[in-house]
């Protein structure tokens, strides 16, 4: 393609099949979203991007200089089988003038290469596909260079589409994303924790046109949801800015210590899941959205067996979707890279708090039941009252530099090491070691000695810089250290 001689780029977007063999309603329903949508992301590059919907196809006509960023949005578009790239010449309404416009454009791309031309027409003009095909591939194979004409495997294959008296010369073809467009199958709110499994199915719900909200449940560290806001506003950024989505920070640091209080050891990890469905379930409610999507996946985890997860279900009536629930870590992670947000869910922490001692794998329909009524549920309806909903697009305006944890091996003078971890032993160290479990830190830290520097220990360091960063980026205390000796 000869770019110097050409001022716009044009781009022809094909439907995704399984639209096209909808019924006329659904169809035109989803064809006039797709449309809405790419008006939508066109507008944000430029006002001159001109488009114009056809039955089988949108053409999209920009200047040059913003041809590479709308490219590079259809491309991460749902509802969108393939984009091709597309020199347009107007006033084609003879063979002779398509050989030579052809030629003039092409001519580069078969010097020293076999080459045939495929041409598709629509109109009534005094000629058929082939005889353009013929001609044009006669008179460049006439005018240059080349090894000559193969018609089963050329090493170039110039395609042509002539309608009516515009012709469009094909210059490039690229796989698009495929699914629905984006807010033709309603909206879903996913439960979202920034790791490999979450981040995927809510990729997956946003590809198959569902609108997409995003719901975080803080456990104890800002460190952890401002890294769950960042992947959070990638995906909606690179997958779904044609509509404005919400996303909803849910304090859940008072529900696990109460879970704590109130739940047997081995039901801790189903109840945590089960509590928050309920709490993702009102929320839903709220914001007039009929169903949830977690990215669960079957016997992954001990939660996460057939019968914990009915169990789960079982606390709550709203339409709960798995897409993950059959696949291996292998293909998510597969996924993850593809889309690009692999990089986040490595350098997310895994916050494991709340894991059952001696998990249940197949727990009791009548256990769960007798458990859940244990359970102080004034503790959860505070947790979704103060809950706090922003625009996905002003999520970044939180997002500010985040400073980890200066990391220590040994314990100076005026240090005090604190143990956070749940379980009753506490560690064992030469020095004074006060155990305080991570779900009381934040009401017992008040009570401490200001003038002492602390140094929080568990057993890999995440909850201590989680709940250590939260400490000093909400409750402002600066004598705080992570202890790994």
């Amino acid at each position: 393609m000869i770019e110097k001689e050409i001022e716009t780029q044009k781009f022809i977007v094909k439907y995704f099949t399984e639209i096209m063999i909808k019924g006329d309603r659904a169809k035109k329903q989803m064809l006039n979203q797709l449309l809405m949508n790419l008006q939508k992301i066109s507008k944000e590059i430029s006002d001159e991007i001109v488009l114009k919907k056809f039955f089988d196809k949108i053409e999209l006509v920009t200047p040059l200089k913003y041809a590479a960023s709308l490219k590079e949005k259809l491309l991460q578009t749902s509802g969108i089988d393939q984009v091709l790239e597309a020199i347009q010449i107007n006033e084609m309404d003879s063979l002779d003038k398509i050989k030579v416009e052809v030629n003039r454009y092409m001519a580069n791309t078969i010097i020293d290469k076999t080459f045939v031309v495929r041409a598709k027409r629509v109109g009534t003009q005094d000629f058929k596909s082939i005889d353009i095909e013929q001609t044009v591939g006669g008179y460049m194979l006439a005018h240059n260079n080349t090894k000559g004409v193969d018609l089963r495997n050329a090493e170039v294959t110039i395609k042509l589409e002539l309608e009516h008296n515009k012709l469009n010369i094909i210059t490039e073809k690229y796989k698009g994303l495929g699914g629905f467009p984006l807010g033709a199958q309603g909206e879903i709110l996913s439960l979202m924790s920034g790791g490999f499994d979450s981040t995927v199915a809510s990729y997956l719900s946003i590809k198959r046109g569902l609108k997409t909200h995003f719901v975080f449940f803080n456990l104890g560290g800002i460190a952890h949801e401002i890294g769950v806001k960042q992947v959070s506003w990638y995906l909606w950024n690179k997958f779904a800015s044609s509509h404005r989505v919400s996303f909803i920070t849910i304090p859940f640091e008072d529900v696990v210590g109460q879970i704590f209080k109130d739940i047997s050891p081995s039901y801790m990890g189903v109840m945590l899941k089960r509590l928050m469905i309920k709490a993702a379930q009102e929320v839903a409610k709220n914001m007039s959205i009929d169903a949830i999507i977690t990215g669960e996946s079957v016997a992954q985890v001990s939660s996460q067996t057939l019968r914990n997860l009915s169990l789960i279900d079982s606390a709550s009536d709203m339409l709960i979707l798995r897409p993950l629930a059959f696949m291996s870590k292998p293909e998510i992670i597969d996924i993850a890279t593809k889309i690009g947000t692999k990089k986040f869910a490595e350098a997310m922490p895994e916050y494991c708090g709340v894991i059952s001692q001696n998990p249940v794998t197949h727990g009791s329909f009548d256990r769960v039941e007798k458990e859940a009524k244990k359970f102080d549920y004034t503790v959860l309806d505070i947790a979704i009252k103060n809950a706090k909903i922003k625009n996905i697009d002003e999520v970044l305006d939180d997002v500010c530099e985040v400073g980890s944890l200066e990391v220590v091996s040994s314990v100076g003078e005026n240090e005090i090491i604190i143990d956070i971890r749940q379980s009753e032993d506490s560690f064992n160290h030469q020095t004074n070691v006060l155990k305080i479990p991570f779900y009381n830190l934040k009401k017992e830290f008040k009570k401490l000695d200001n003038s002492k520097t602390y140094l929080l220990y568990c057993d890999k360091g995440v909850l201590s810089q989680l709940h250590g960063q939260y400490l000093k980026d909400e409750e402002k205390y600066t004598n705080i250290k992570v202890f790994r000796p």
